[in-house]
């Protein structure tokens, strides 16, 4: 799928778009905001490992690809193969909001891919986003959380990238509903991923080398980003208000007593 696809650089997107989660700030003699405020990371030195790996072969194979395939082709072919793989990540979208009980954007995203197959050539071109059709892009890891499935822990996957516990499995789901389902060959469906691949991150060129310059910790920036992104969207950009803890308010000062006047002798 558009938003699941099999790309690292997919995420940081989406950590230059939600930014650092910020922690508000602690009053003097206030207890500290509680745990639950942060991203939980318990295998942070595992996932700092991986991460590494996957900036390894970017920079070495993945990055470069992109970068021809920006300057090759033009701005016209792009957009199109973007085009076709947006709508048809629209239908595993649409059968996710179904899913999910929304009922009325489900029919919605259902009407988009229907009017971009039939009246933008199969999906080359996106007559529904100027119909006001807007993509509304749903994933089995949303649905698992409609259900009442906790993310977990951050995880950051070999290949993959960001990830959640949560989101892993549902990653598993989102592929075998992919358009590579519909291909008869492993050869075709490879080359199709490469190709989704390339093209997503040809699109995230400029975005991450305006992270390298910004991030003092990519890493961190890119867990923290994604963690906050994902939760935009399990809230369809309405989450609740996070609820610190500062401990008890201090005491209402006693009234002064006035001491008793003296009787005159």
């Amino acid at each position: 799928m558009t938003r699941r696809a099999l790309s690292w650089a997919l995420v940081l997107c989406a950590a230059l778009a939600s930014g650092c989660a910020t922690v508000a700030p602690t009053a003097p003699g206030a207890a500290a905001a509680p745990a639950a405020a942060a991203t939980p990371d318990p295998w942070e030195n595992w996932n700092r490992k991986v991460f590494a790996f996957n900036e390894g072969l970017d920079a070495a194979v993945l990055k470069p690809v992109a970068q021809a395939y920006r300057d090759v082709l033009p701005s016209l072919v792009r957009a199109g193969v973007d085009n076709v793989f947006g709508n048809v990540g629209d239908v595993w979208s649409a059968a996710n909001h179904l899913l999910q009980g929304k009922v009325q954007t489900g029919l919605e995203m259902g009407m988009r891919v229907l009017t971009n197959t039939f009246f933008g050539l199969g999906g080359l071109l996106d007559p529904a986003t100027e119909m006001k059709l807007e993509r509304r892009s749903e994933d089995f890891g949303q649905t698992l959380g409609t259900w009442g499935v906790a993310s977990g822990p951050y995880l950051m996957l070999p290949l993959i990238g960001p990830s959640t516990v949560r989101d892993a499995v549902g990653f598993v789901a989102d592929r075998r509903a992919s358009y590579t389902r519909l291909v008869d060959t492993d050869a075709a469906s490879y080359a199709l991923s490469g190709l989704e691949l390339v093209s997503l991150r040809s699109n995230l060129l400029a975005t991450t080398a305006l992270i390298d310059q910004v991030a003092l910790d990519k890493y961190g920036f890119v867990r923290d980003g994604y963690v906050s992104r994902r939760r935009n969207a399990q809230y369809d950009g309405a989450p609740p208000l996070d609820i610190f803890d500062y401990g008890p308010a201090d005491p209402a000062p006693k009234p002064a007593v006035k001491p008793p006047a003296k009787t005159p002798q």
